[in-house]
């Protein structure tokens, strides 16, 4: 293992995760990601380039804007911290791709699901703006791979996920699950296939449901009250990427 390589692919998430940040609030309030520079959310100063350092202004400032000294949101070093962990597992996963296309293709769909899990945890919707680039990205990796050809293949994948969701949607009428989640569900299947979309679905309904319950029991939550799935779908699918075959290998040797 090479750990001056992860290291820098662990800056570059650090600075990919910044940039996520920011591409959020974007997303949220509006504006340009490319040319408008980054403020407080506060009082509206007009961030230098030693207050973007990721981790390290944050640290510096104490959590706080330097100029109204509001707090500033643990989301912002959370979110870099999390998307150099992820890029390092990826690297650590396929380096050999590191010159090629595939590790390009890998940090985009996690820096995507980064953004769904913290957008859709805060504000109940997956963006269409994040959602159809990575189901494009999908559907080109797929191409690119080796084509579209029948058998076990993401394609019929993604249509089993998609259309297990947009069943659910219907039957519901969007009380259950979100036309977002039916979207993700195409994606879901076409970056894992099968039965690697088995494990993430599995994950992602568990975790999901031990969450529900700790909620209910802790906040007296009413069973109507919403809560969001992308986060869970974005989690299971990482475990299923990460680790899923061998869970899946553990499984079998069970049986």
């Amino acid at each position: 293992m090479d750990y001056m390589d992860s290291a820098f692919v662990f800056l570059f998430g650090l600075a990919i995760g910044s940039f996520l940040n920011a591409a959020m609030y974007r997303l949220e309030v509006g504006g340009n990601i490319v040319s408008d520079r980054s403020r407080c959310p506060r009082c509206g100063h007009t961030l230098s380039w030693y207050e973007l350092i990721p981790l390290l202004s944050f640290a510096i400032q104490q959590g706080r804007c330097r100029a109204c000294r509001g707090p500033i949101s643990w989301q912002y070093p959370l979110v870099e911290l999390a998307c150099g962990a992820l890029f390092v597992l990826v690297w650590w996963r396929l380096p050999q791709y590191w010159h090629g296309g595939e590790a390009v293709y890998l940090f985009f769909v996690f820096a995507s699901l980064l953004t769904i899990f913290v957008y859709d945890l805060k504000h109940y919707i997956i963006p269409n703006r994040v959602m159809y680039p990575l189901i494009a990205a999908a559907l080109l990796h797929v191409w690119w791979s080796g084509g579209f050809v029948p058998a076990a293949h993401p394609v019929w994948s993604a249509l089993g996920a998609g259309g297990f969701f947009l069943f659910l949607f219907l039957v519901s009428k969007g009380t259950w699950i979100g036309f977002g989640d039916v979207k993700y569900g195409l994606f879901m299947g076409l970056f894992l296939g099968f039965p690697l979309i088995l494990v993430g679905f599995f994950f992602s309904y568990c975790i999901g449901a031990l969450v529900s319950i700790f909620l209910l029991a802790r906040k007296g939550m009413a069973l109507a009250s919403q809560i969001p799935f992308g986060p869970f779908l974005a989690l299971g699918t990482a475990i299923a990427y990460f680790w899923g075959s061998d869970i899946i290998q553990w499984y079998l040797n069970i049986l």
